[in-house]
């Protein structure tokens, strides 16, 4: 147990060294701090201790992709995670930018991604939430799966919740942007062209559309920081990691 132990804080503590604290301290405010002796070998820490030291790497592990995306520009000036406009209404906004009113699409297109970059931040409750719950199996899995075991693991049981979260504030930030009042303007112009909507889809469900591609981006980079970290796992190690394992 001790050597399953050692893997799974071996592997976090490298999480928690190579991130930064969670988006507004919402995790270091929540969780209670691990506090490991200098020197203390892996014989020196209880299940308990280990599982609470685990559930603290995680919490500051997604601190980097919630601060990364939370901020302005975080999703406009991210190209891997930019929001675009949906193939659904792109003939709606290309016969607006041929009836002369590109900007306003430009304008719709830069408010889908400002909604998105206002509702990462409220993920980090979220996340604190799952990483409480994580039972040391759990974590176990995540360092005995694949290279994205803990992303799917955050995705499984947050993805609902983060959608709940997330829609609510795309829904006001959308609105207090202008994006949803370009997005009617542009239906009113380009119904001079024909047909609001291809093929006769359902009308387009903006607030959704640009939740869904809010929680994407914020796995996208859960994925990219968990890869990142088990590929080279001890070139991140930090030196309280070195204390703990006495090596």
């Amino acid at each position: 147990m001790h050597a399953r132990l050692a893997r799974v804080i071996t592997f976090w503590f490298c999480l928690l060294s190579a991130t930064t604290t969670i988006a507004a301290g919402t995790a270091r405010d929540l969780l209670p701090q691990t506090v490991i002796p200098a020197g203390a070998g892996v014989q020196g820490l209880s299940e308990a201790d280990a599982g609470s030291g685990i559930r603290e790497a995680l919490a500051q592990g997604v601190g980097n992709a919630i601060r990364r995306l939370g901020r302005t520009d975080g999703f406009l000036a991210d190209q891997a995670v930019h929001i675009l406009i949906p193939r659904k209404v792109r003939k709606i906004t290309d016969g607006a930018r041929k009836l002369g009113a590109g900007k306003l699409v430009d304008e719709f297109e830069v408010s889908m991604n400002r909604a998105a970059e206002q509702a990462v931040p409220a993920a980090a409750e979220v996340f604190t939430d799952a990483v409480r719950q994580m039972s040391l199996q759990d974590a176990l899995g995540i360092v005995q799966g694949g290279e994205d075991a803990g992303t799917r693991y955050f995705r499984r049981v947050t993805e609902d919740k983060l959608r709940a979260k997330f829609l609510p504030i795309v829904a006001t930030a959308t609105g207090a942007s202008g994006a949803t009042r370009n997005f009617k303007k542009l239906n009113k112009m380009t119904a001079l062209l024909g047909g609001l909507m291809a093929n006769g889809d359902q009308p387009f469900d903006l607030d959704t559309y640009v939740t869904d591609q809010a929680m994407n981006g914020l796995f996208h980079y859960i994925a990219e920081e968990e890869k990142s970290i088990r590929k080279n796992p001890l070139g991140q190690a930090s030196n309280l990691l070195r204390r703990v394992f006495g090596h």
